[in-house]
């Protein structure tokens, strides 16, 4: 069950995971946010009066039917509830939200009078959990048979193409510089420790020694 103490205490979380209490009256539908609340939405504390359409309104197009129905089933039931969705605030910023609550009286056999709960910006953990995620991608496909199926395989991952599309990168940039498939792929696959396997860093990595106005610095040793 959610904490019943007032809304307006929300709960302690690390600096890097905003979070605020929010309380709807469903007779006259007022909603009162926490300062953190219209942080989270992008608006200073009281900077807009709180409604249900202004909340849906800033609910990502793909999600807004869910948090509807969600909303309304809380409503009729008071039960308690959970859901992640995405927003997009005031600066046109996608953001991944939690938002957790319970109904409360005037009775368990009626609706709820209330909702109330609060709203967790879980944006930066999720995007960490990817970044492990693809982090982990790479560093899989860096386990292939071959020095050239690592590269594919770190290629295709980075650039988002199938394998076959992968090669026909590499073998582009060999002919384009001159050089062996093969001193490309060693290339590729030598760097990943130094760049500890993170995405970004593999991605800004792949540019520079794909990139045609770079491809013919890739020395031709070991050929």
């Amino acid at each position: 069950m959610i904490q019943t103490t007032s809304p307006e205490r929300a709960p302690a979380l690390s600096a890097r995971t905003p979070a605020g209490a929010y309380r709807l009256d469903l007779e006259t539908q007022h909603w009162w946010w926490s300062d953190q609340v219209y942080a989270i939405h992008g608006f200073a504390p009281h900077e807009v009066v709180p409604t249900t359409e202004l909340l849906l309104a800033h609910k990502h197009p793909e999600d807004r039917d869910r948090s509807v129905a969600v909303l309304d089933e809380a409503s009729r039931t008071g039960g308690t509830f959970a859901t992640v969705h995405r927003i997009v605030d005031t600066r046109g910023r996608e953001r991944v939200v939690a938002v957790v609550g319970e109904g409360r009286g005037p009775s368990a056999a009626g609706p709820p009078s209330e909702l109330v709960g609060y709203f967790v910006d879980v944006t930066d953990a999720v995007a960490d959990r990817a970044q492990a995620a693809a982090t982990v991608s790479i560093a899989a496909a860096a386990q292939s048979r071959s020095v050239i199926d690592q590269a594919v395989g770190v290629v295709a991952f980075v650039e988002e193409v199938d394998p076959g599309a992968a090669f026909l990168v590499l073998r582009a940039a060999s002919n384009d510089a001159n050089v062996p498939i093969r001193v490309l792929a060693r290339a590729i696959v030598g760097a990943l420790p130094t760049l500890r396997h993170d995405p970004g860093r593999v991605r800004h990595f792949l540019d520079g020694l794909l990139a045609p106005a770079h491809r013919p610095t890739v020395a031709a040793t070991g050929a």
